[in-house]
């Protein structure tokens, strides 16, 4: 994440120094990079990349939308991946995430308004035998439900 003594700009720079004299072909590793030391893909360093490699806005935007792998808002404390993978789907990993959007008045992609959370549907966690499964912050919940939802933000929530 980009600290607080540097800026977005001043972070974009030190990024594009790195891949000095770089082309198009270096577009994904550069937006790879920002995001890493930023936490997302900021319009400015957007912008400053297209500057850099003499790309249109509207490229380096389809490009990194195409990818689930870039997102354009900042992540909330608790990032929650919900596995939306065939085990987790049987078991009802579907209501689990009407659940969670409810409770945060949030969709998939998002961030809540106080920074706290921020939800991504994934593919699978890779924890089929304990579906429906989600993941925040690094911690494993197993054999969620859309009651047992509440009671595991609220702990997070609680953390704060």
């Amino acid at each position: 994440m980009v600290s607080t003594t540097k800026s977005v700009a001043e972070s974009t720079n030190e990024i594009l120094a790195e891949f000095a004299g770089a082309k198009r072909d270096s577009l994904i590793p550069i937006l790879q990079e920002i995001q890493e030391r930023q936490g997302f893909l900021s319009r400015e360093a957007v912008v400053m990349v297209g500057d850099a490699l003499k790309l249109p806005v509207s490229k380096i935007y389809g490009v990194a939308t195409f990818y689930n792998q870039f997102r354009f808002t900042p992540q909330g404390k608790y990032h929650i991946q919900v596995c939306r993978g065939t085990a987790c789907h049987v078991k009802g990993s579907a209501a689990v995430l009407d659940a969670i959007k409810r409770e945060l008045k949030a969709e998939p992609g998002e961030t809540t308004r106080d920074g706290l959370f921020s939800l991504e549907v994934v593919a699978c966690i890779g924890a089929c035998g304990l579906a429906p499964v989600i993941n925040i912050g690094g911690e494993f919940h197993a054999n969620v439900t859309s009651q047992k939802v509440p009671g595991i933000l609220n702990q997070y929530r609680n953390k704060k």
